[in-house]
């Protein structure tokens, strides 16, 4: 799953007008963030933008597949993240729209995520 310098340079390159969009390796592949909350990722030089389910339909649409790699010798998906389509990768601004998408829906499970944690603390003892 690994990226190469190239290709993690594009694709920094493309999503740069989004602003405060950073890069770190992860595994053999590459998390992309934006305020350091992760809204894609790249593997084998192919870009998968996190979905909600107000946008899953339109990666579906488009005839995209959920990132998907084997784990324990059995095929395994994320369907949290869809591969972008082609003809969104080579657009730049059908680019940034279907990675602002992703950049809200990403935060919006991070909100969620992180109003479950506080609603876990335990109650002090009395």
């Amino acid at each position: 799953m690994a990226v190469s310098p190239e290709y993690r340079a594009f694709i920094e390159d493309r999503l740069s007008p989004l602003g405060e969009v950073t890069t770190r390796r992860m595994f053999s592949g590459l998390g992309v963030f934006y305020r350091g909350v992760m809204f894609a990722l790249v593997a084998r030089d192919q870009v998968f933008l996190k979905v909600d389910d107000t946008s899953r339909g339109d990666f579906e649409a488009a005839g995209s597949d959920p990132f998907g790699y084997d784990r324990n010798g059995k095929p395994f998906a994320l369907k949290s993240y869809y591969a972008v389509p082609d003809a969104v990768l080579e657009d730049d601004d059908d680019l940034l729209s279907w990675a602002r998408r992703a950049v809200d829906a990403a935060l919006q499970a991070d909100a969620q995520k992180s109003k479950k944690k506080r609603r876990r603390k335990p109650a002090p003892d009395l």
